[in-house]
């Protein structure tokens, strides 16, 4: 294989019923960052089915260049038929790189492809970056052993270099309407005799899903909170300051709430404005998911605990008893305005 044949970096675009996904955006956020560095353009693969109008939207968010794969057999995603598609990609314009959103389509998508053009994958990454030296390779970090470390992972010897990361890691670019790309109908041979699964009927959860992703401040308890009927604090705070509740692993397995709610390694990476962490220890597995947030404040009684090494506040006291009382300031507050 001739590296130097290789250039440029490719993002997923991941769309559903004709919606971009924000991991996309955020990867493309990320991708033009190490452009910068390698001089080369980014270019958005958006694949499905009557989504050519969402190409617009993606160089407004700063692709180079979107390549638009758009057949009726791509409606609906299906593993064979996308991983056909994403091979043609690659086959024709060669990128150095390739990001994936660490969703439940592209944790599907980005193995398969990776096995086709026998190359490596570097799951869950929370950090990309190009090395320093002169042979510019693309230095995966990711959490390894449990989060008990983190592990930078580099490809020297094979194209491309492909990662997937999750949702909220990275930081998507200001929208800009006036941003100039070219956008390219990309067609391929679609091999319709492998398509062995078809898609009968489609049913959505209609249970109402919480995206603590989105929030702008996050009141989130840990297992120090104690029990369900504990939370019930956490959410009067939450209430009264217009924030979401959320939790640590141990809460969730604990069965305190839902594992939508859940934040960290396992769960979901958030980066709100505000993040309350109330009887969190401060595990890495959950610090990986938070520590991007922009003012962390930490209720724990243990005064040792790792959680105060990365907050910006720290209380040392019952996060129980400090959270009922504040929710009972938090009321008279609001009451008197």
């Amino acid at each position: 294989m001739n590296l130097s044949d290789y250039k440029g970096i490719v993002v997923f675009a991941e769309q559903r019923d004709g919606q971009l996904q924000k991991v996309g955006i955020e990867l493309i956020g990320k991708a033009k960052e190490l452009a910068s560095k390698l001089d080369v353009p980014v270019t958005a693969a958006l694949i499905g089915s009557e989504i050519e109008g969402l190409a617009k939207e993606l160089v407004a968010y700063g692709a180079d260049k979107v390549l638009v794969i758009d057949k009726p057999e791509l409606k609906i995603y299906g593993t064979e038929a996308y991983a056909q598609a994403f091979k043609a990609i690659i086959d024709a314009k060669k990128p150095e790189i390739v990001l994936f959103g660490a969703t439940t389509i592209g944790r599907d998508l980005a193995p398969r492809v990776s096995s086709r053009m026998v190359c490596g994958l570097t799951a869950d990454c929370t950090k990309l970056e190009i090395s320093d030296d002169e042979f510019k390779r693309l230095e995966m970090t990711r959490p390894a052993f449990g989060g008990n470390l983190m592990a930078t992972i580099i490809s020297p010897n094979h194209r491309p270099q492909m990662s997937t990361v999750r949702p909220g890691v990275m930081q998507k670019l200001e929208k800009d309407d006036s941003r100039k790309g070219e956008i390219e109908k990309f067609d391929f041979n679609l091999d319709k005799s492998k398509l062995k699964v078809k898609v009968l009927e489609v049913v959505k959860e209609t249970k109402n899903k919480v995206d603590i992703s989105e929030a702008k401040i996050l009141v989130s308890g840990g297992r120090g909170i104690g029990s369900a009927e504990n939370f019930k604090n956490l959410e009067t705070v939450a209430q009264e300051i217009g924030a979401i509740v959320s939790a640590s692993r141990a809460a969730v397995d604990a069965g305190y709430i839902e594992h939508d709610r859940q934040v960290g390694q396992t769960g979901k990476t958030v980066r709100p404005d505000v993040y309350f962490a109330c009887g969190i220890s401060g595990a890495i597995q959950h610090v990986a998911g938070m520590e991007e947030s922009e003012y962390i404040v930490a209720i724990n009684k243990d005064e040792g605990a790792p959680i105060f090494d990365i907050a910006d506040l720290g209380i040392v006291g019952d996060a129980n008893k400090i959270a009922a009382l504040l929710g009972e300031e938090l009321k008279k507050i609001n009451a008197n305005k």
